[in-house]
């Protein structure tokens, strides 16, 4: 099962090699075949030169430029339109998720045939570092109304870090999110739909360079519109985005 991990880059330059080198160097390690597809989201710094650069030294890389339109959505979906492998993983550029733990995503995929793996940070077994208190407070408000209102246990919704099959991924388009919204669009949407998922306790550790590019001022209203639709879908819809499961072939008595 080929692994493609989608990664979108906005001014990283000081983060991105590291990222990189390290994500490939553990997939290379575990054996796991995989592509890992970065989109250049019209970068003002040299983050587009860094990756060119990293390609003659990791030969997974596969580099993209978003020329617009331009937010973090749309260059998680330029990549998601283009990615090759049997499953895909949303991974940040800026070295807060772990590639060890995409190891343990990719595994319980294989392992439990689930069409998605999702992360907890906040499970036991997961772990934040160095999480600012303020968005810390915001992310469990949100995750707290995202499960009441669509009546689920998970709690990690708004993490970005998560698989899917390429099936799912096709099962739960058209994307909708031109911003971080998009990290609560599909896992929602793939709950909504019917694919099934599994949970596995992730780690967080807050970027060492750069600045975060998620605006909380601004994502309230994008956030909530993409939970409305949700739940508009999940009880309106009348099961017409499920996912289709093949139905057993019929007996011929002889």
């Amino acid at each position: 099962m080929k692994l493609s991990v989608v990664i979108p880059a906005y001014n990283e330059e000081e983060s991105i090699s590291q990222t990189l080198r390290s994500l490939y160097q553990t997939l290379a390690k575990h054996g796991i075949d995989h592509e890992i597809c970065v989109t250049n989201d019209n970068s003002k710094d040299n983050t587009l030169a860094v990756l060119q650069q990293l390609q003659q030294e990791i030969p997974s890389l596969v580099v993209f430029t978003n020329l617009g339109p331009n937010g973090f959505g749309y260059a998680v979906r330029y990549g998601l339109e283009r990615f090759s492998g049997d499953c895909v993983a949303v991974f940040m550029a800026d070295m807060s998720d772990d590639p060890e733990d995409l190891v343990k995503y990719y595994h319980k995929m294989q392992e439990t045939g689930a069409d998605a793996v999702f992360g907890s940070r906040w499970q036991k077994g997961g772990r934040v570092v160095d999480y600012p208190a303020v968005k810390k407070v915001v992310n469990r408000i949100a995750n707290m109304i995202i499960r009441l209102m669509m009546g689920i246990r998970y709690d990690d919704t708004t993490n970005a870090f998560k698989l899917y099959r390429r099936e799912t991924m096709e099962g739960i388009k058209p994307f909708l999110s031109p911003h971080f919204n998009l990290t609560v669009e599909l896992p929602l949407k793939a709950m909504v739909r019917g694919y099934s998922y599994e949970v596995v306790p992730n780690s967080w550790t807050n970027r060492k360079y750069g600045e975060s590019k998620l605006k909380i001022k601004e994502m309230g209203s994008r956030y909530f519109f993409i939970l409305l639709y949700c739940l508009i879908e999940k009880h309106f819809s009348r099961g017409d985005f499920k996912k289709k499961t093949a139905k057993p072939a019929a007996v011929v008595s002889r």
